[in-house]
């Protein structure tokens, strides 16, 4: 089950995808294709393009389920009204939340609806699943306490939705348990989107009818640059370090090194010789910390040594050169 750690992320990202991020989905398709008799170089691309735009669905998707409270909190106040017997509760609901008003303008958002139709998101055949986190979020603390205070005004508002969804909705185990079955790339995914999800409401001002969609690129951002090119480098240069590799580790057999920490390293080597701007001290960091999740207990500290070695020896030879403020030794 997935823990979410929204809170690591705010305030970092101005787009959709961070490079730690895409190094993740680079390494997940590279796998992938190692693993695939064919090796066809045509389809992993395809398979990275299709991980990226299921990210962007995945935060659609989220921003939407959000919106989709307000409806379900309007449909249970009518019905209260229609009761044979209504309670005085029923006669007079507390609309808090129904008008809540970071709420309201998701809910009636066009710019959310218009790219939700682009990309086909929509919780269509997910109506029973919507209702089951309404009906979760109407026994959760953050709710009852919003509720029940006397607090008043937008901040207020905005505050409150921000909670609820991050201690509720998005970890609601039903929800998560979907995430699993719809997405293999879903349970990366969503600790970035749902961060995504609260930049985007705490962007919301009083006074906004429209909700700020974040694009998946900025225009003027090269990130997409740098998955492309690590995504190739990778795979053009895969012979070469796979040779640097064996010699480095030079007591173990090629067969023996895990399948994720090889690729780990592929990934470092060609970031190292490609990106003249990225320091090699970020470079092996990243690769360390990747390995920590994604391959063995023992990994980080044998990717360390091969890949510290293999370094040293690519910037003696010339094949590693760094350009920058700081980065020329």
């Amino acid at each position: 089950m997935f823990t979410l750690l929204c809170n690591v992320l705010l305030g970092q990202l101005a787009i959709m995808l961070n490079r730690r991020h895409l190094r993740i989905k680079i390494l997940h398709v590279l796998f992938g294709y190692y693993q695939d008799e064919d090796r066809d170089v045509k389809r992993a691309r395809q398979a990275l393009d299709h991980s990226t735009q299921k990210m962007q669905e995945l935060y659609l998707m989220l921003l939407d389920m959000i919106g989709s409270m307000q409806a379900l909190a309007i449909d249970r106040i009518e019905v209260g009204y229609k009761k044979q017997l209504p309670s005085p509760e029923d006669l007079n609901p507390n609309t808090k939340f129904v008008t809540n008003k970071p709420l309201r303008i998701l809910a009636n958002s066009k710019n959310l609806r218009k790219a939700c139709d682009e990309l086909g998101v929509g919780w269509g055949n997910r109506q029973e699943l919507l209702r089951a986190i309404f009906r979760g979020l109407l026994d959760n603390e953050e709710y009852q306490e919003y509720m029940a205070t006397e607090e008043r005004g937008f901040q207020v508002d905005r505050e409150s939705l921000v909670r609820m969804f991050r201690k509720h909705m998005v970890n609601f185990e039903m929800f998560q348990d979907m995430l699993e079955e719809e997405s293999i790339y879903w349970v990366d995914d969503l600790d970035l989107a749902a961060s995504m999800v609260i930049k985007t409401i705490k962007t919301i001002k009083e006074g906004d009818e429209e909700v700020n969609v974040l694009p998946l690129w900025r225009d003027d951002d090269d990130d997409k640059a740098f998955m492309e090119d690590l995504f190739t480098k990778s795979l053009s240069l895969g012979e070469e370090s796979e040779a640097l590799i064996q010699e480095g580790a030079q007591n173990w057999e090629l067969e023996r090194i895990a399948t994720t920490d090889k690729i780990l390293m592929k990934m470092a080597l060609a970031e190292a010789q490609t990106f003249e701007s990225i320091p090699l001290k970020v470079t092996l960091n990243e690769y360390i910390e990747l390995s920590k999740y994604y391959s063995t207990p023992k990994s980080h500290g044998f990717i360390n040594g091969i890949l510290d070695q293999l370094f040293a020896k690519l910037k003696e030879s010339g094949n590693i050169k760094k350009v920058g403020r700081g980065l020329i030794e």
